[in-house]
């Protein structure tokens, strides 16, 4: 039986999780891909960063519908306060802070208890007590993919694995960044079989979050290999690392991927909007169309 504080969020929260989009995407020379203004060609780029979660894996795909119910349970009462004007609340409190590392949701979570009146637990109790929940609703996935009763593929956004082999044989170096802790990413990259691709390293969160951002990757990829900015394409379902690359000058593809219909072609909205405002040079569903996106960017 499913207990109080883990109980799946409305219909109104699933839907303003994954909705259906009928936004025209912007005429260009690829179907799926929108781009707000043309793209030009960029040959010099060498390497590319890619986001984990929502922009290659599926393991964790519905991590809000265990996060949204247990902050719901932490948070004190507004006597005036009803359970859809509280997940409103919190849905926005955890979106607004989606690809920065899980601790800094908990540290929101701290801070609105407190403001309501609570005595908070520590971040950190909050974020492994996330973490033990969200094991659990994965674990038929992660026991899937271990046992080879799933295929790989069928928990890797569409397209994925070619995009990567791609990169690869073109001799790009290959960096993933993500706010999961970086032993469950580098655990869940090889389940997913892709660890292999990423010469440049897996990087994640770590309990000693300030030692830890994408920022900070973009920062070392761009300082230890003497590139500029213009040299580093990206790819995110997160606004974190769309952001950061374009302020390191590089190219930021969004994948704003509808990850509950794997492959559909549709794009997110909300994911969109939200990558769109921060700075996308383009907008695509999933990877169908991305080998042939890069061979251009490339000049090939």
């Amino acid at each position: 039986m499913t207990s109080k504080s883990e109980t799946l969020p409305s219909p109104h929260l699933a839907r303003t999780m994954s909705p259906r989009s009928d936004a025209s995407p912007a005429l260009s020379r690829w179907a799926s891909v929108e781009c707000p203004a043309p793209l030009e060609p960029r040959p010099a780029i060498s390497h590319v960063l890619f986001d984990f979660d929502g922009t290659l894996s599926l393991i964790r795909q519905g991590w809000p519908e265990v996060m949204v119910p247990m902050f719901v349970e932490a948070l004190p009462r507004l006597e005036s306060e009803t359970d859809e004007t509280l997940r409103e609340l919190v849905l926005d409190d955890i979106m607004r802070l989606n690809g920065k590392q899980t601790i800094y949701q908990m540290i929101q979570l701290a801070d609105r208890v407190r403001e309501r009146g609570g005595e908070p637990a520590d971040p950190l109790w909050y974020k492994h007590e996330y973490l033990r929940r969200l094991d659990r609703h994965i674990a038929a996935r992660t026991e899937g993919l271990s046992t080879r009763a799933t295929a790989a593929d069928d928990l890797l956004v569409h397209g994925a694995r070619g995009l990567l082999e791609h990169l690869r044989g073109l001799g790009l170096s290959l960096y993933l960044a993500s706010g999961t802790d970086e032993y469950a990413v580098k655990r869940e990259a090889e389940l997913l079989d892709v660890a292999q691709y990423f010469d440049g390293g897996i990087h994640g969160a770590v309990d000693d979050y300030k030692t830890f951002s994408k920022k900070i990757v973009i920062e070392r990829i761009i300082r230890e290999h003497g590139i500029h900015g213009g040299q580093l394409l990206a790819f995110g379902d997160g606004y974190v690392e769309i952001e950061n690359t374009k302020e390191a000058g590089g190219l930021a593809v969004a994948v704003a991927s509808d990850e509950a219909n794997n492959g559909s072609g549709r794009v997110d909205p909300w994911k969109r909007e939200r990558l769109l405002g921060v700075g996308a040079d383009a907008v695509i569903p999933d990877f169908r169309e991305a080998i042939s996106l890069v061979d251009y960017l490339l000049g090939r």
